[in-house]
C-alpha cells in the first residue's frame, strides 16, 4: 500500500486528491494546520498543496510563508521518497511561450508578480535542494465547491443570483481550465510514475470570456463587458509532456457548464 501525506489537505484540491488516492488504495493523511508531529516520521509521497491564491496581495508575508518558507522546512527536516510541489501556470504570465522550459519574466515592482515570484522561488528551492522532487504547474482548476474567490465560481454565482453579469475584463480574455478530477488524477500519476521534474497540469485549451458570456446568454443571463476593460491573456499552456505520459483529460469545461450552473442555482 502506497502512503501519501497531503500538506494543505483541507483546500479544494487537497480534499479531492485525498479522496482519489484513497479510492485507489493509498493510505492518506492530511494533518491539520499547526500539527507538525508528522515531520518526525519518514514519509513515502508528500503532496505540497499549501498556498494562497486570490488573497495573496493582501497577505504577502503569508504567501511567502506558504510557498517558500514551510516548504524549506520540509525539504530540510523530513525524510520522504518523493515530494510533488504544486505550482501554477500563472508563472507564464509574462512569458512568450507556455512550455515547462520557457524563459519566464517577472517584475518585483508589479504587485501581481509576488505570487509568481514566490511560486518560482518554491520551485527553484525544491529543484536545487538535492531532494527527490517534482513540480506540477496547475492551470485554473474548477469543479463543484471551488473557492468562492475563483473567477469561474464568482461569475457563475453572480449570474445565477442576479441574472446580469458585467465582465471586468475584455471579451477576448482567456484562461485554461482543468477539472479538479483530471488535475488530481494527473497528480497521482506524476507521483507514481512521472519521469520529468516539471509538468504543466492543464487542459491545453484556452476558453475566452466571450465564450462564457455566450453560454450564459443561453441561460437567460444578460452579459456585458466593461468598456475599455483590460485583456487577461496568457500564452497557451503546452501540455504535450503531460498528455504523452498520462493521456488526455476526461472533462471539458464547455461540457460541464450546465452542471456547474445547476450547482450554483441550488445553493442557498
Amino acid at each position: 500500500m502506497r502512503r501519501a501525506l497531503i500538506v494543505g489537505g483541507s483546500g479544494f484540491i487537497g480534499q479531492h486528491l485525498h479522496r482519489l488516492l484513497e479510492l485507489h488504495g493509498w493510505q492518506v493523511s492530511s494533518p491539520a494546520r499547526g500539527n507538525l508531529q508528522w515531520m518526525q516520521t519518514p514519509q513515502d509521497i508528500v503532496f505540497y498543496c499549501a498556498g494562497l491564491t486570490a488573497d495573496f496581495r493582501k497577505q504577502p508575508f503569508a504567501t511567502v510563508e506558504a510557498h517558500v518558507h514551510f516548504l524549506q522546512q520540509i525539504l530540510q527536516q523530513v525524510q520522504f521518497e518523493r515530494l510533488v510541489y504544486l505550482s501554477s501556470t500563472r508563472v507564464y504570465q509574462k512569458a512568450s511561450a507556455g512550455s515547462e522550459d520557457s524563459l519566464l519574466g517577472v517584475m518585483s515592482q508589479d504587485a501581481s508578480d509576488l505570487y509568481n515570484l514566490s511560486k518560482l522561488m518554491g520551485e527553484s528551492l525544491a529543484l536545487h535542494s538535492g531532494r527527490p522532487v517534482q513540480i506540477a504547474r496547475l492551470s485554473n482548476i474548477y469543479g463543484k465547491g471551488m473557492p468562492s474567490a475563483n473567477f469561474l465560481a464568482d461569475i457563475l454565482r453572480t449570474a445565477v443570483r442576479q441574472r446580469h453579469l458585467v465582465f471586468q475584463t475584455a471579451p477576448f480574455s482567456e484562461k485554461d481550465y482543468l477539472h479538479v478530477e483530471d488535475a488530481c488524477r494527473y497528480l497521482m500519476c506524476i507521483a507514481g510514475e512521472g519521469c520529468e521534474r516539471v509538468y504543466n497540469v492543464a487542459s491545453g485549451q484556452q476558453t475566452q470570456h466571450s465564450t462564457l458570456a455566450d453560454w450564459l446568454a443561453t441561460q437567460q443571463v444578460a452579459c456585458e463587458f466593461l468598456a475599455g476593460a483590460p485583456a487577461q491573456r496568457f500564452p497557451p499552456v503546452d501540455v504535450s509532456r503531460l498528455h504523452a505520459a498520462f493521456g488526455l483529460p476526461q472533462h471539458r469545461l464547455q461540457d460541464d457548464l450546465s452542471e456547474l450552473f445547476s450547482y450554483y442555482s441550488e445553493m442557498p
